[in-house]
């Protein structure tokens, strides 16, 4: 039998990455993990959910300070930005989680190879200088932002700015376009607003947050609207020049039509994300991609490749830091002999704007397409928690099968969608009916009772509606 330095090596850091190099170090086996960052924690920690969540919540208080949401509730203030403290509050949110990785690696007896990975055989893979056998390899590299035709990004400039450099403007742009009306697009672009910029949203597509439930996005564009945000909706960006501090866009109908320009001092391309796959070598073991760029695998994340398996945003699925999580313990699982569970089919996706936007399971329209279903609905402004914060705007919907009444999907918009959507996925988990849910007491007064109430709704019966 043959002799590898580890068990398992995983590559790249990130929630999926580390999180499987954890697991498997608990677990018993000898564990490495390849990061070529100088710090751990991948996108998500670095210059994704972490910093931006960092920035949306100080921009919320700041709105909230400036507007007349506090004043109404009898507290008058005059909030002045300092953006460099701001700023500072960001990056003192990633310093300490990034480190508390360094400190998890530690603990759990995880070593980090620093440098980037290339695969020289299956079970052999050279980290900078260093070469490291393993019995198995995961990958775990992650992914990174979509690049856009005749628009060409320079974060350093500060002009045409991907999410990376729209989470360190050091200024707050004028006017800000943003190209692309899905999750981190919108987020960003709900920073800027908040802290004065005006911002342009413009979308290739009819509508904005593709993936998500139809009623979801009309109500989530209203919501957007009413706070300030501009749409331009069936709209192909063709190109992009910069002069000094200004880009001006080059734009025309997607369906055909004559072209437009429009200037802003900020240009946000965020138009989706593609797998880090290029350098690691995978001709060199006979990995072939599909034609999304993925890798394919089992359901023990088992590649093609016998001792290679992979996980995260490289592999089918949506490109979420928690999909990624729970495929590195499961693939840490499978690796140590035991049975690891991912129910990809309850993977809830959650947008951070205000209020949060979230969703489990099936949309409508995905429902529709298995059967005949049953829907109920609450209104936000009707829930007395929302209605005493002065927070109206939204609702909670509940999808289940006309003849089981199984919950098929649940979808919010809601402050504390996020966390309300939670109760979804473990009643989905469990095969929950709504009626189950409706008959659940949930403590008042809460933004919860909504996920009761539009439970109550399926079946005709919600008391405060």
């Amino acid at each position: 039998m043959a002799e590898y330095d580890y068990d398992v090596l995983v590559i790249g850091a990130g929630p999926g990455g580390y999180v499987a190099a954890i697991r498997a170090a608990q677990l018993g086996l000898k564990t490495a993990c390849a990061e070529s960052r100088e710090t751990l924690g991948g996108t998500c920690l670095n210059v994704g959910c972490i910093p931006s969540k960092a920035l949306l919540h100080a921009s919320e208080y700041f709105e909230a300070a400036a507007g007349d949401h506090m004043a109404h509730m009898g507290i008058e203030v005059t909030p002045k930005l300092d953006l460099p403290k701001m700023q500072a509050h960001r990056q003192d949110a990633v310093d300490g989680l990034t480190k508390g990785i360094e400190f998890l690696f530690k603990k759990n007896k995880v070593d980090w190879k620093k440098g980037r990975a290339t695969f020289q055989d299956a079970h052999t893979v050279k980290v900078g200088d260093e070469t490291v056998t393993a019995r198995e390899v995961v990958i775990a590299t992650g992914s990174s932002v979509t690049p856009l035709p005749g628009v060409e990004v320079d974060n350093d400039k500060g002009v045409v700015v991907d999410s990376t450099g729209a989470l360190v403007l050091s200024k707050v742009p004028e006017h800000m376009i943003v190209i692309g009306g899905g999750v981190i697009g919108l987020e960003l672009g709900s920073v800027w607003r908040r802290l004065g910029a005006k911002v342009t949203c413009v979308e290739f597509l009819d509508e904005i947050l593709p993936g998500m439930d139809g009623d979801i996005r009309k109500e989530a564009r209203k919501v957007f609207k009413k706070q300030g945000i501009e749409f331009k909706l069936g709209t192909k960006v063709t190109g992009c020049t910069v002069s000094g501090d200004k880009a001006t866009l080059t734009m025309e109908p997607a369906a055909g039509g004559d072209a437009e320009t429009m200037e802003a001092d900020c240009v946000l391309v965020s138009i989706g994300r593609r797998p880090n796959t290029e350098g690691l070598g995978l001709d060199a073991i006979g990995l072939e991609l599909n034609k999304r760029g993925q890798i394919e695998v089992d359901h023990e994340f088992r590649t093609a490749v016998d001792g290679v398996r992979a996980i995260g945003d490289v592999i089918p699925g949506p490109m979420l830091a928690h999909k990624a999580e729970d495929e590195g313990i499961a693939v840490a699982e499978w690796i140590a002999g035991q049975t690891g569970i991912v129910n990809h089919d309850v993977i809830p996706s959650v947008v951070y704007t205000h209020p949060e936007i979230a969703g489990v399971g099936l949309t409508e329209e995905e429902a529709k397409e298995h059967g005949t279903i049953k829907v109920g609905k609450f209104p936000m402004m009707a829930n007395s928690r929302a209605k005493t914060n002065h927070e109206p705007d939204g609702f909670v919907k509940v999808i289940s099968d006309a003849e089981t009444d199984r919950v098929m999907g649940v979808w919010a918009i809601a402050v504390p969608a996020g966390t309300m959507i939670a109760e979804a996925a473990l009643a989905m988990e469990f095969g929950a009916t709504s009626e189950d849910i409706a008959y659940t007491c949930h403590a008042h007064p809460t933004h919860s009772e909504a996920v009761k109430e539009a439970a109550m709704a399926v079946t005709g019966k919600p008391i405060h509606m």
